[in-house]
């Protein structure tokens, strides 16, 4: 047989034969006197073999260290660890699955944020930010959007659990009564500060109103007030303006002398 040939009778790409010879999976045959390669049944076997064992999901690395194990031996333990793995990206699978149900179930409900896709948890925060800004008597303060954003990078940066505390006590924070009102109020001062310097005599009354926002939970979160060169804390303070960043600086300093 031609590489055409037996290619197609395994039902592959003679492409594909081409870079298992490449690889040292299936053993070049003779050659004609044309210099054609000449295959045989026992290669049509060994092909055959190859496509079985990669479309069970075994990589070429994978094949190769089967047929070279003696007896079969190896090919247990590899079809086994092969086994655990499907099992584990099926237990993935289902748990994206259920995310994804729950954030079609938002969307369709017309709940889902525009950061989203999140967590289920920041869902909830941003639907209850979403509600208080809808009832502003004008339009949405910059900061609560940047608010927003920050959030949404947390979510998908921290670690699970830590995530999750973290939103259960900013949830807790928000369900105070008053609460969100009072979140709306530091963001409207903050934006009132954009254009400001540090000694803005504002400064001081924002710095108290937001750290008595802040949860003792979530005062371990905040950023360092006096970030280093290149840190991901000198990229949040760069977005402020002097005055904004001194209020923020000022409230993290009240709350952690608060939570001690």
């Amino acid at each position: 047989m031609r590489i055409g040939e037996i290619a197609g009778l395994v039902g592959i790409t003679a492409r594909a034969v081409r870079h298992y010879h490449h690889l040292g999976l299936l053993p070049e045959p003779r050659r004609l006197a044309n210099g054609y390669r000449d295959y045989r049944l026992r290669d049509a076997v060994l092909l055959a073999r190859i496509r079985r064992l990669t479309e069970l999901g075994l990589g070429l690395d994978e094949v190769r260290d089967v047929l070279a194990a003696d007896a079969g031996k190896e090919l247990v333990e590899v079809l086994e660890e092969l086994d655990a793995d499907l099992a584990r990206q099926q237990q993935e699978i289902g748990a994206r699955r259920e995310r994804l149900g729950r954030l079609l179930e938002q969307a369709r409900a017309g709940r889902l944020p525009a950061e989203g896709p999140v967590s289920p948890g920041l869902a909830e925060l941003l639907g209850d930010m979403a509600e208080a800004s809808a009832g502003l008597p004008g339009p949405e303060p910059a900061m609560a959007a940047r608010d927003r954003e920050m959030l949404t990078l947390l979510d998908t940066v921290m670690p699970a659990e830590e995530g999750a505390r973290l939103l259960g006590a900013m949830r807790r924070m928000t369900e105070e009564p008053g609460a969100m009102e009072r979140a709306y109020d530091v963001y409207a001062r903050l934006d009132a500060l954009g254009d400001a310097d540090a000694g803005d005599v504002r400064v001081e009354e924002a710095a108290r109103a937001l750290a008595a926002l802040l949860p003792d939970e979530v005062v371990g979160h905040l950023p360092d007030a006096e970030p280093g060169p290149g840190s991901f804390e000198e990229a949040f303070f760069a977005d402020f303006s002097a005055a904004q960043a001194e209020v923020v600086r000022r409230a993290m300093r009240i709350a952690a002398e608060r939570a001690r």
